[in-house]
């Protein structure tokens, strides 16, 4: 049995290849899933018709899953993620601010369960790479437990 996944359509491109007989028309979907629970992923779906590029995109995502670590419904630290010319500045925030974010930003964060964040997109605009480097970001956070393991120290050790 599998768990139910909130499903984000990001951006859908239709493209035209010109043939002989005139233009032929193909979709392509940026989709992002997640389980507002702390994990998400995300998918590029290609395909004739719509439905079965988001469909592609969907199944995709669910097997690029990544956990993100949370403190309480935000982000441990302040977090730069880039991809290529994309970039992308999350910091926490208190609780009760929301997710302050654009486009693709936001609906990554929405459907990983992150209530309350900022951020900043600088650099290229491109949806895909804005939210490969929203990806890479979340991949770079620690969390306290992780630090301290790593150290070899125990958490009352480092923060007592």
């Amino acid at each position: 049995m599998e768990k139910e996944f909130a499903e984000k359509l990001i951006k859908l491109n239709r493209v035209a290849k010109v043939v002989k007989g005139g233009r032929r028309f193909s979709f392509s979907a940026l989709v992002v899933v997640g389980d507002k629970n702390g994990r998400v992923g995300y998918g590029y779906g290609k395909a004739n018709d719509v439905s079965e590029a988001i469909r592609k995109g969907v199944d995709r995502a669910k097997r690029s899953m990544i956990e993100i670590p949370r403190q309480k419904f935000s982000i441990p630290h302040e977090v730069n993620g880039r991809f290529k010319s994309a970039k992308v500045l999350l910091k926490p925030a208190a609780p009760g601010t929301g997710i302050i974010a654009g486009g693709p930003v936001r609906a990554v964060l929405e459907v990983g369960g992150v209530h309350d964040v900022l951020s900043k997109s600088m650099g290229s605009q491109n949806a895909i790479n804005i939210v490969k480097a929203v990806f890479a970001g979340l991949e770079d956070i620690m969390n306290a437990r992780e630090i301290a393991r790593n150290r070899g120290k125990g958490l009352k050790e480092m923060w007592g």
